[in-house]
């Protein structure tokens, strides 16, 4: 079932560009460090963008984890549970600059979509290691003579920031390009792959990968913006679940992790039963 999503694109595209609208850092190879970018973004969205006028959540916690006497630590903690608490993984769905580039991605033709494969379930759960591996734990444990931990997760594994930092600084600094070495490489083969991979299987960083997504998802189940499906309304037609990119059933449940709320099977319903809100019925 064909559903006409370019209404939600542009709350995407919008967003990316209100969060990366300092467009002469594009121009200068230069990065915004004014005081906006001390205040974190909902989504994934790299720091070293030139664009970028804000932080990225997941960089935020990394700088800052291991410095729990300092109030940004608090500050960064905080700031993603309230947004988690309440609207869930609707960052994802819809203010994800990185989850817009993977959706336009899979819309590219190729012989072969995968829907879902073996072992799908549980590789989901790779995000859960990831934030709790590369996130917390080694920056707070693996530190430098100074005590200070690296952003593990932003300098070996996020291909969101090679995209959106890493090529265009390169690309704009001589000084830059002599410096490239084996980590820059490396960091530019799981962007290809990241990419190859989006035209084949629908977000696929996000369903293994992002630790953001993670975070958010634990919320999914108790923030106050959910979905509901009203029993009596509905019949058990199926087109919801079929509809959902993420390969979650609505009817079983509304609110499971892995939805990112796009409101896809929403609109696939024929009868109206699915809805969503701030407040409960």
């Amino acid at each position: 079932m064909k559903i006409n999503e370019w209404s939600r694109h542009g709350i995407q595209a919008l967003w990316a560009l209100l969060t990366n609208s300092y467009l002469a850092g594009f121009l200068q190879g230069k990065i915004y460090k004014g005081n906006l970018k001390k205040i974190c973004v909902p989504g994934l969205n790299c720091y070293s963008c030139p664009g970028a006028v804000g932080a990225c959540p997941i960089g935020a916690i990394q700088a800052v984890v291991g410095s729990w006497n300092f109030k940004m630590a608090y500050y960064v903690i905080g700031f993603l549970i309230f947004i988690g608490a309440m609207i869930g993984r609707v960052v994802c769905g819809f203010l994800c600059p990185f989850g817009l580039i993977q959706e336009l991605l899979h819309k590219i033709p190729f012989p072969k979509k995968i829907r879902t494969f073996y072992g799908d379930i549980l590789l989901r759960k790779l995000k859960y290691v990831i934030f709790a591996v590369f996130v917390i734990l080694l920056p707070l444990f693996v530190v430098d003579i100074m005590g200070q931990g690296a952003p593990y997760f932003c300098k070996l594994i996020c291909p969101a920031g090679m995209l959106e930092g890493g090529i265009p600084l390169v690309l704009m600094n001589q000084s830059l390009q002599s410096a490239v070495g084996w980590l820059y490489a490396w960091k530019g083969v799981l962007l290809m792959i990241t990419i190859i991979l989006s035209m084949i299987i629908y977000r696929p960083f996000c369903k293994y990968i992002c630790p953001l997504g993670a975070l958010y998802s634990v919320f999914n189940p108790i923030s106050i913006f959910r979905y509901r499906v009203d029993d009596e309304k509905c019949v058990h037609c199926g087109k919801c679940a079929q509809t959902c990119q993420m390969q979650v059933n609505p009817v079983e449940n509304a609110n499971h992790p892995e939805c990112i709320r796009c409101g896809r099977c929403k609109k696939a319903c024929p009868v109206g039963a699915i809805s969503c809100g701030m407040r409960n019925r």
